[in-house]
């Protein structure tokens, strides 16, 4: 049974990320815990304390905001309670900003964003600051859902031949058995359209050993330029990616090739870093 986390902001609710837990839990049971960040501005979502040892401050919600927080705790609960999933709740509105779900997912195996809808109505034009600051302060793995998604029947395995992408996989294949037996595509993207794939030997038996229909593939185009037009063929996919090192992460993510797939709503991502 594997314990994952559901973050809703305190003024939206993301049907595809509760869709998305709700199939998981139907392949294998799950712990579900629902956690209800209250609204605030991007400047204050990392500015209270750690979420670990000195208590925390957010500023009130007025009655409207705990109105809605409410609403939406119980669209979970009741929701929970008809897909026969055991469930838990975490929503003080007063003490509970994102260092509190750092602390949640250091004890999960799985964070999952409804990524449209996380702070929507406080982000400014495409910015996709709040999910891209969350996936690096985060200690679990993410799954990212847009608002229209298909289900995972394909696996699309995002390697570059580094430590991050290796460990991304392992963790898709040791967190999802439920998808081993989907057709895998494993692509290889690299500026340098001439480079062989980095240890092809090495990746292709690790990925055999958890997927049955395993097919690898390197691409022939810049991946910061066209993975995003790529990917969009493929509306039945799951993207594994690893994430870059967590000491330039904020800069280096939005150059990346996964950034745009993000911003663009396309398919699921998932993203694991150490």
């Amino acid at each position: 049974m594997k314990k994952v986390i559901l973050a809703f902001d305190g003024k939206n609710f993301s049907e595809a990320a509760f869709d998305f837990v709700k199939r998981i839990n139907e392949e294998s049971k799950i712990l579900l815990t629902g956690v209800f960040l209250p609204q605030m501005n991007y400047s204050n979502l990392w500015s209270y304390a750690d979420g670990i040892g000195a208590p925390m401050f957010v500023p009130s919600l007025d009655d409207e905001e705990i109105e809605q927080m409410e609403l939406n705790v119980s669209r979970f609960e009741n929701s929970c309670k008809k897909n026969d999933i055991e469930f838990r709740i975490r929503k003080d509105a007063e003490n509970l900003a994102l260092p509190e779900l750092k602390k949640e997912s250091r004890f999960a195996d799985l964070l999952v964003i409804g990524e449209e809808k996380f702070y929507q109505d406080v982000r400014k034009g495409s910015t996709n600051h709040y999910v891209t600051d969350a996936i690096h302060e985060v200690e679990c793995p993410v799954v990212l859902i847009p608002e229209k998604y298909h289900f995972p029947e394909l696996n699309v395995l995002a390697y570059d031949g580094s430590e991050s992408s290796v460990f991304a996989i392992k963790q898709f294949a040791y967190l999802f058995p439920e998808f081993s037996d989907n057709p895998t595509l494993l692509s290889y993207a690299n500026d340098e359209n001439n480079k062989a794939i980095p240890y092809e030997p090495y990746i292709e038996e690790l990925a055999a050993r958890h997927f049955s229909d395993l097919t690898v593939s390197k691409l022939d185009f810049d991946s910061k330029k066209y993975y995003a037009t790529w990917i969009a063929n493929k509306k039945s996919g799951i993207i594994v990616s690893g994430s870059l090192g967590r000491s330039t992460f904020s800069q280096m993510f939005k150059k990346s090739f996964i950034s745009d797939v993000i911003m663009e709503h396309q398919v699921p991502i998932f993203i694991a870093h150490k």
